[in-house]
């Protein structure tokens, strides 16, 4: 019977969308080859919902348009809202990220070198790059004006997972040949 309890859980807490009772059944059914009844099922669930009403846990299983599925209880909203909130600041939009490519390949590099290479003015992008600690200024160049350049962080190699610039993929290992116009000529 535990067992059953567990896979149910299991069962649910993989289901994305929630699952329904009926489909829950079935898969029970099909995946530990027994005949489990819609009263044995709605029993093994009432167990299943009662262990999650105990103040150990910070998630509650509900039933939401006939479909099973966990859910954070209602005490920890706020830290989930902040976990959100946390997310949304990290994401970058695609500007951002064309702006820290070429950085990145061609580091260190002038804000005039990217806006020239991307056609369009880099401030805003090189600012949140600056501001999410993926870039860093690594100094001044010689040409007139000394300009400031930029390079990839120490926080840019951690957040994807290189240890040093000659891990980033190169060209040859993202272009598919299927993705060339016209014929191969050998």
């Amino acid at each position: 019977m535990k067992d059953i309890i567990l896979n149910i859980e299991a069962i649910i807490f993989a289901s994305t969308e929630g699952i329904s009772q009926k489909d829950l059944r079935e898969v029970l059914q099909d995946s530990l080859a027994i005949e489990i009844s819609k009263v044995e099922l709605a029993e093994f669930i009432g167990k299943l919902k009662a262990k999650y009403e105990s103040e150990d846990y910070a998630l509650a299983l509900v039933s939401i348009n006939d479909q099973l599925q966990f859910l954070t209880k209602p005490e920890y909203h706020e830290s989930i809202n902040q976990l959100q909130v946390h997310k949304e600041r990290k994401k970058l939009s695609q500007s951002a990220l064309e702006t820290l490519a070429i950085i990145a390949y061609r580091q260190p590099i002038t804000k005039l070198e990217v806006e020239q290479i991307r056609g369009v003015n880099c401030d805003y992008s090189i600012q949140r790059l600056l501001d999410k600690g993926l870039i860093q200024i690594a100094g001044k160049s010689d040409s007139i004006g000394k300009p400031l350049l930029y390079a990839t962080s120490g926080e840019f190699m951690n957040h994807f997972g290189l240890t040093s610039t000659r891990d980033l993929p190169q060209l040859k290992d993202i272009v598919a040949e299927e993705n060339s116009i016209g014929e191969i000529v050998d």
